[in-house]
This record gives structure tokens, sequence and C-alpha cells, in this order.
């Protein structure tokens, strides 16, 4: 008899609401998650590439049946919260259903011990192969002991003691549908071709174990399974406690709190099983796809970006495992384009997925690199990195073409931050020389001392509401307008703000980096504002949105981000904020623990944690994570910069000793004043300079004090591939100018006029 349904319903992928995720380290190249208390996602050759929706459970007798999954009754028991090694006991009406998970260190292959208690139960294992990244195009079929599913070049064998299997198309002659139909299993499709299929097996025995392998052809994936079986769970787990154990080894995060130090072990954990190994270096953002569950998105979270993947090495730092760092480096270095700048996120192999651009992916890994020549070596590839990410910042700043949160063009104070240091630490740190070196720091000293102007505003209608004198904006817009602008609001249909409405905690970047000093006046206001509008108190803490207005989260009735929503709570923005209060001197406790508290039922960070009513049928309580990424690295890093901070008293990472003494010094004050078009400027003080400066050559058509003694000045090569030309307004009181470019025979088009203050 035929599997009907082909192909099956459209593919969705699981929830991403994690129990856990892990690795066996070793040459293994699995990577696991746990979900609902069942295997999730597999990751399989690299944590760029998920093979299967789920592994889950049904357990049955004579009359009665129950998927683990949905009965939710289950516990996590862990041998240590550094460790991938755990165990889950699933508790139902008349049985108990024991699973340990331990992936093979030696083999592609993930061991299941299984244990079923009950009079009368059997087991089913409940396959869904998502081979290629994808649920379509699948074709599964059965063979005595082993479940098999193959699609192109990828294969996968579940192997164990099964005394029947079937194939079927998902939602239609899947085993589950069967169960739901007939109460028992009673379909044995031998084969399902070309679609989204489902594998299904009976297991009679109570107790026993399972393997999952992966190969490029189903006859290797069995070897790889029968192999692992034939040495034997506990042979296999010692294995694993052993290789992680070494890895462990040093790793101090001994603190007076027992709950905030299993979970800042467990940050380290997150950190570690979601770095490749076939490309060491490459740190995706989440082993999970956001509101999986509604969707078959092929990018999902597991990709690298630049920004996620520094912060987690930041935290590598911290903790003083450099050689994680240089690994992250010389990875970066790998991947970084010719122009300087990374790809807005990318695989693992260096496939772009998106091609958006924001500055900070290029700033970061220069303060990275910096940070690590503070404390040592450094490779001599990451040198070269540094030069042509600060050749991308010089060209290309100060406006990013997105923010980072990937949504709008503007000036951020973010990005602002992380341009202004990497400039200055490519300069004060060696990486650049000579010209190039007096260029960059210049260029930063202008950009620093602009961002008040640029991104600050005072007496607004907030600001009196609040008692505030002014605040810094989440992001101005590109163009004239600049503060005076609209920005529009991404997910929210026909929404545009003012920047001035749009409060967020992308300032707190300019303390971190040391640009600003914690108590200066404008940040304690920006501080006070945004704890007015952006903070949450939940039963289980307070957290920060994003801005006001966010549309990046669930729906008021909980239904799934869809494009548009509402955006939630953040608990890596918690971390941010308990920096600063580090850095303001004040205790940061009762920040770690609310990001202790919004933690999932597994002990893992998610992205987003829910802040409206309870939705129970949705799973959305109050303070717990949302259909949103979990675990994501990013937040995970954020809790460990934040606990050592509290346990050792230790600075941000980010943070380098040269530039926040150069600024926070009043070294930093600005000689020459660099003119771009995208931020003109309308005033010099008394003994500075002019450099009008672009992208290519131009000629500058000049006056004085109302285009009097008019002239044309020929453009001269600067660092870095850019052009300009250097003025004095000594001895008046304004200058006029426009640009001609000869190379395309066109003006500008518009005159400029800077006045003397």
């Amino acid at each position: 008899m035929e599997a009907f349904g082909k192909p099956g319903l459209p593919p969705t992928w699981a929830s991403s609401d994690k129990d856990r995720v892990g690795t066996a380290l070793g040459t293994s190249r699995l990577w696991f998650t746990l979900g609902h208390g069942i295997l999730n996602e597999v990751f399989w050759p690299s944590v760029g590439r998920p093979q299967i929706r789920d592994l889950g459970f049904l357990v049955a007798r004579e009359g009665f049946w129950a998927e683990v999954k949905r009965v939710a009754r289950y516990r996590i028991l862990e041998e240590d919260p550094a460790s991938p090694l755990v165990e889950v006991v699933h508790e139902g009406e008349g049985y108990r259903l024991h699973l340990a998970f331990v992936p093979d260190p030696r083999r592609d292959a993930l061991l299941i011990g299984f244990r079923l208690e009950g009079e009368g139960f059997r087991l089913y294992p409940l396959l869904a192969p998502h081979l290629g990244g994808s649920g379509l195009g699948n074709t599964a079929w059965v063979e005595a002991g082993a479940l098999l599913a193959q699609k192109g070049e990828e294969a996968l064998a579940l192997v164990g003691p099964f005394t029947r299997g079937s194939a079927g198309y998902v939602g239609f002659s899947d085993g589950w549908q069967d169960f739901a139909k007939n109460g028992a299993m009673t379909w044995t499709f031998p084969r399902a071709e070309d679609g989204n299929v489902a594998l299904m097996g009976e297991v009679r025995e109570a107790k026993g174990t399972l393997a999952l392998a992966f190969a490029t052809t189903p006859e290797g994936a069995k070897t790889l399974a029968k192999s692992a079986l034939a040495e034997g769970l506990e042979a296999v787990r010692a294995r694993v406690r052993a290789l992680w154990q070494g890895v462990l080894e040093g790793l101090d995060l001994e603190g007076p709190d027992p709950e905030l130090q299993a979970l800042a072990r467990r940050s380290f954990l997150v950190l570690k099983a979601h770095e490749d190994r076939t490309y060491p270096g490459a740190l995706v953002a989440s082993l999970s796809v956001p509101w999986g569950n509604t969707r078959d998105d092929p990018g999902g979270y597991h990709l690298v970006w630049t920004r996620d993947a520094v912060e987690a090495a930041f935290a590598h730092l911290a903790l003083g495992r450099e050689e994680e760092v240089r690994t992250a480096l010389t990875y970066l270095a790998a991947t970084q384009a010719e122009d300087g700048h990374w790809p807005q996120n990318f695989f693992p192999e260096g496939r772009p997925y998106w091609g958006g651009i924001q500055l900070d992916e290029a700033a970061l890994p220069v303060l990275l690199a910096a940070a690590l020549k503070e404390r040592g070596g450094l490779p001599e590839a990451v040198r070269a990195m540094v030069r042509r990410a600060a050749g991308f910042l010089a060209r290309e700043g100060p406006v990013s073409p997105q923010d980072r949160w990937e949504e709008n063009p503007g000036l951020s104070p973010f990005t602002l931050a992380a341009t202004v240091a990497a400039l200055a630490a490519a300069a004060l740190y060696g990486f650049l020389a000579g010209e190039e070196a007096e260029y960059a720091l210049s260029l930063a000293d202008c950009w620093n001392a602009r961002i008040e102007e640029w991104t600050f505003v005072e007496g607004t209608s907030l600001d009196l509401a609040h008692g505030t004198r002014g605040h810094y904006v989440r992001l101005a817009p590109p163009g004239p307008l600049g503060l005076r602008g609209r920005v529009e609001v991404r997910n929210r249909v026909g929404v545009s703000l003012e920047p001035a409405a749009l409060v967020g905690l992308e300032f707190l970047e300019l303390v971190r980096l040391g640009l600003r000093p914690p108590d200066d006046p404008r940040v304690l206001d920006s501080l006070r504002l945004a704890d007015a509008l952006l903070r949450v108190e939940t039963p289980t803490g307070f957290f920060y949105h994003r801005y006001p207005e966010d549309g990046y989260g669930e729906h008021e009735d909980g239904r799934p981000f869809d494009g548009t929503g509402r955006g939630r709570a953040w608990p890596l923005l918690t971390g941010e904020r308990g920096m600063a209060a580090f850095l303001l001197g004040e205790d940061p406790l009762p920040y770690l623990r609310s990001m202790a508290g919004g933690t999932g039922r597994g002990g893992l960070i998610p992205e987003q944690v829910w802040d409206g009513a309870p939705i129970p049928e949705r799973n959305l309580l109050p303070g717990k994570p949302t259909g949103s990424a979990q675990p994501l690295v990013w937040a995970h890093a954020e809790y460990l910069k934040l606990y050592l901070a509290w346990t050792r008293g230790k600075a941000p990472p980010e943070r380098l000793g040269r530039v926040a003494e150069r600024y926070l010094s009043g070294r930093g004050t600005p000689r020459v004043r660099h003119f771009r078009r995208e931020v003109p400027l309308e005033a010099l003080a008394p003994g500075e300079r002019l450099l009008v400066e672009e992208r290519r050559p131009f000629v500058l058509h000049l006056g004085f004090d109302g285009w009097k003694g008019v002239r044309d000045v020929e453009s001269e090569p600067l660092p870095f591939g850019l052009h300009g030309v250097l003025l004095d307004l000594e001895g008046h009181e304004t200058l006029e100018f426009t640009l001609y470019y000869p190379e395309e025979g066109r003006w500008e088009g518009k005159d400029y006029r800077v006045r003397r203050r």
C-alpha cells in the first residue's frame, strides 16, 4: 500500500523554544537542540545546516496513546550546566519515559537512550527529515531495524530495535495522523517519495538505545549509526564527558549565587555549542528559527552575524580564553570582503544570505582585534583585516545603511560609537601607520565631537514630561533634515516617527567604549527617559524594549510575528543596562537576576520575553520566552560579561584603554573638521580647519564672505581612496563652495556654506 497525501503539508521548523543545545566536540560535525522535551533540529555537517525538524515520541497501550511533547510534563536533568549531557524525564497517565541524549565525538551521530515505564506501553519514535535545510523534496523509507531518508547527497538513518516502521507524508499519512485517526499504529507504508515526509517506528523493548546518524549516502548513515550503537551509550557518554572537561579546565565562574553561577556555566556551553568545526570561528546567532513552527525559513538564525559573533568573542575574552578569540578573528579575516566590510549575515562557509551593510559589523572586529592585541599576540592576517575594515569605515561612514537592528539607515549612537572607537583603535594600536593613522585618528576625533549634534535632542515633549533636559535618540535618518526628519518604523505598515520619539539604549555604547563618562548629564538624562519608556516590569524581572512602536514580535493576541507585530522586551538589553549601572558604581545584581528569571524551561536566554497578559494556550507567560530565537548567543554573551563584572569587577572587554583615555581625558578634540555631503557642517570653531572630502576626485569651486575671490581647487588623494581639499577660514567669516566631478562632467548642483563661530 502506497503512502498517500503527496507531497504533504507545507513544511515548518520546530518551535524556537529550546530547552538545550549541544555538541560533542571531537571530530563529529553534529549539533543538536532539544525543545519541549524532545529532539528538535539537528545540524550537520555545519551549524548552518539543519537536517531534521524534530524527533518526537509517542507512547501507547491498548486504548490509550499520547505524544509526550504535547503532554509537556517533563523534567530536565543535567550533569553540569556547562555540559551537553542531559536527560529528560516525561511523565503522563500511567507512564514514565526517560530519554538520554548523547552526541558521539567521533561520528556524525547522536545516541538516544530510552527507558519506558508503564504496564503495556510501547514507544513510537516519530522523525521528520528536513534534509538539505528544507522539508521539501525528501524521500523516506523503512528497512529492517532502520528508518531512512535522503535528498541528493544528504542522508540520515535512525537505527534501533524497531519491530516495524512506516513512511508517510506530513498531515496525511504520517504516523501521528495514524494514531489520531485509528488510535494505534495501523499503517506500515514502506516508502514516501519527494515530499514533506515523516517516519515512525515501533519499539517493543522497554529499554534500549536509538542512533540518529548523517552521511552523504544512506549506507554511510546506517554504518555510522550502527557503529555508535556498537560502542555503546555509556562508552560514548564517557568520551563526551572527557572532552568537555578538557574544555572547561581553567574556566573560573565561581560566584556567590548558585543560580546565577549555573546560568553563567550554561552560557559558556551555549557559546561553545554554536561554533562550527569545519569552519572554526564561525559562530551562528542561534540554533533556532524564530517562530519556526509557523514557517519554513531557510536562513533562520543559524547564520553568522559578525556583530553577534564578535559579542560572543568578547565574552570569551572576558573569560581569558584568548584562543577562541584568535580563532574568531582568523575566521573573520577569511570572510571579509575585499573592500573591508562583512555581509549582513552569511552561512558558516562564508556564503552571504541577506545583502544589507551595517557599519558596526565592520567596526566591532577592529575593536576585538585591538582588545586581543592589548593582551598579547595577534595573527598577521588579522592586521591586514583591520586595515581593510578601517578603510571601509573611513570611506563609507558615518551614515550606516542599516542600524544594529537591521531596520533603518541613518546615524545611530551605537554604530557611531563603534565606528569612532574602531578608527581610533586602528591608529592608536599600530594597525595603521603614517598618513593613514593620522587621517583615521582625525576622522575619529571629528565624528566623536559631532555625535551629539547628530543624535541628541533637547527640550522635546518627552523631556518636558519626564523632567529631562534632552536625550539621545535611537537613530537620526539620513538626509538634510536629520533630527527634524522622520524614521519609518519597520514591521509597522505606514508608521513613521520623528527621531525624538525613537528612544533606545544605543547611547550606552558611548559609555561602554569610553567615549563618554557614565555620569555625563546627557547620558544620565537618557537613562532616566529610557527607564521610564522602555523598561517593563514582569513577574520574573525587568526587561527593555528596543524602542517605542517596535513591530518585531508577536501580535497583541499572541499570534506569531508574520512580518508585522509588536516588539517585546529583550533580556540582552537588560544586560546592556546592567553594565551601565556597573560603570556608574551601582550593583548589577538585579539585572543579572532579571536575565536569569527570563530564561526558558531549560535555562536558556531568549531573544524576547512576553510582556503582555498571559496567553497560556500559546505558551506566552509574562517574563518568559516568546516564539523568538532561544537561545540567543548575543544575550548569553551579555550575561557572561555582566556576570564577570559583578563577580570579578571586570570592566567591559570592549573598552580599549588607549581609546577611552583619549576621549575621557579630552585629548580627542578635533583640529580638522571633515565635511561630507551626507553630514554637512555649518560652523568651524577657532583654530579648526576644514577638509572637504569625497569618494572620488572633484574640483572645489569656492569663495569667501559671500562668494568673493572665487577660485577652483582640484582635490588631492587622501588615505583609503578618498579625495579632499584642506581649507583654512582664518581671516574670513564664511566659506561658500560647490563641487564639480570632472570624471563625470557634472556639477554637484548644490551650494554649501560654512561659517566661523
